[in-house]
């Protein structure tokens, strides 16, 4: 039965492509407004795609936010298993549009790679999921698996419909194990499965002068700007050697243990490889960590964004009002969101001049995430992507937050296996995002196997 399944999904491909265009073409992007029609758009899609799928039954639920969509098979097998897969179906904005080679939500196929926004992150993995699902219940009729699939369109803003909606229908949720391909690989030949999260505290800072943008001629030099004010406080966050200077804000941080460091040097992802995908001249960070340290077992703090004053072409001599910047921070085990909020507003107090007013508004946060890598679920992942890439897979602490894995933990007790099929140049979040479609073929091979290799 697995070798029909996998001969469907061969056979199938470009049909599960030409869908996963269609998919790609909604501008689901959670963070703004207007896009609110599309975001419901995609839910309803992605919905008569789980029917498509197999499943018997699906509801799209609306939260306060945007639309979660549920699917559930249910087996007539006695005492089956229960996979619950997540995904996500918002996607970042687009920003800067010029960047882009090709219009990001008109997907295109470029040799082997297909370029759209959420291509990687993560419709790409979704639809990865759906159609390895497709591929086994084609071929059986009564599989002997529950599987249920929980879709959210609140990943990218932090997910806070999320826990509510885990309380509210825990029932529905409970499960033996959940899959989260919201990863991704170390490379092209090198499958991965993530055992650890960091988590995510997301603020906007706005400082403000005077009431009004002021004639810098006539004002200069006896109002405080508050863009220089506030380049001057993002400035004092770090110290010169790369660490944070928030209050007791490395407090409840543990120091990393010979075996974890031992680990992660034997990837093999020194600077080179950092630079290679990033074009920058050089790296920066903690002292006395490694870069793939820094990224995966280090806390940072970064400034996303910054507005303030005349941004047009051209001159305008003024001192703006107002300015403010998009501060996010990555956490570790044992750092909590609200702490962190706390840490940051006591550094604000004491170091904020008293010439300028200011405001902190909290907008995502969520703590760190632990995997249970002893589960037997997690050697049938191991199994399944040694069998399409011919390697075992590395077992890595990802930077990236994905806050539904510690709220299904939190909420009803589920642990989750993290995997994916993205690769590190996949530009996520940028221009030209693109997906790597021989190792999605691979994926949707490698979640078939671990689907049988639970039987």
């Amino acid at each position: 039965m697995k070798e029909n399944s996998l001969n469907y999904a061969q056979r199938n491909s470009e049909e599960f492509i030409a869908e996963l265009s269609e998919l790609l073409r909604i501008k689901s992007i959670s963070t703004d407004p207007q896009h609110s029609q599309d975001m419901a758009k995609a839910a309803f899609w992605l919905e008569t795609s789980l029917k498509k799928a197999g499943c018997q039954s699906t509801q799209v639920y609306q939260t306060p936010g945007h639309p979660i969509v549920f699917g559930e098979y249910r087996s007539v097998a006695a005492h089956a298993q229960t996979v619950l897969i997540y995904g996500h179906y918002d996607v970042q904005p687009v920003d800067p549009l010029e960047l882009w080679n090709t219009d990001p939500f008109t997907p295109k196929i470029i040799g082997d790679y297909l370029f759209a926004r959420g291509a990687s992150d993560m419709k790409g993995q979704v639809m990865a999921s759906i159609k390895a699902v497709k591929s086994v219940l084609s071929q059986n009729e009564n599989f002997p698996l529950n599987l249920k699939f929980i879709l959210e369109g609140e990943e990218e803003i932090g997910s806070p419909s999320m826990p509510d909606f885990l309380k509210i229908h825990r029932d529905i949720l409970q499960s033996d194990i959940a899959l989260n391909p919201d990863a991704g690989m170390l490379s092209i030949d090198t499958p991965a499965i993530t055992y650890g999260l960091r988590g995510l505290a997301y603020f906007e800072l706005t400082v403000t002068g005077p009431h009004h943008d002021l004639h810098s001629g006539q004002y200069g030099g006896a109002i405080h700007n508050p863009a220089q004010v506030l380049c001057e406080i993002i400035a004092k966050m770090h110290d010169e050697h790369g660490r944070i200077t928030l209050p007791d804000f490395y407090k409840t941080v543990k120091q990393p243990g010979k075996e974890e460091r031992t680990q992660l040097a034997a990837l093999r992802q020194d600077d080179s490889v950092f630079l290679q995908q990033t074009g920058v001249q050089g790296l920066w960070g903690e002292e006395s960590f490694s870069a793939i340290e820094r990224i995966g077992i280090r806390p940072t703090l970064e400034v996303n964004g910054m507005v303030s004053g005349f941004t047009g072409s051209g001159a305008k001599t003024i001192i703006p009002s107002t300015a403010m910047a998009k501060i996010s921070m990555r956490l570790v085990p044992d750092q909590e969101p609200s702490a962190v909020r706390n840490q940051l507003e006591a550094f604000l107090k004491e170091n904020m001049p008293k010439t300028v007013q200011w405001e902190l508004l909290e907008l995502a946060g969520g703590p760190a995430s632990l995997v249970n890598l002893d589960r037997p679920e997690v050697q049938a992942m191991t199994d399944a992507l040694a069998k399409v890439w011919e390697r075992e897979p590395v077992f890595l602490r990802a930077g990236g937050s994905i806050p539904i894995v510690a709220q299904m933990q939190s909420c009803i007790g589920l642990d989750s296996i993290l995997t994916g099929f993205g690769l590190p140049d996949d530009n996520i979040h940028a221009p030209n995002e693109r997906l790597h479609l021989p190792t999605w073929r691979r994926g949707i091979d490698a979640i078939i196997h671990f689907l049988y290799n639970l039987l």
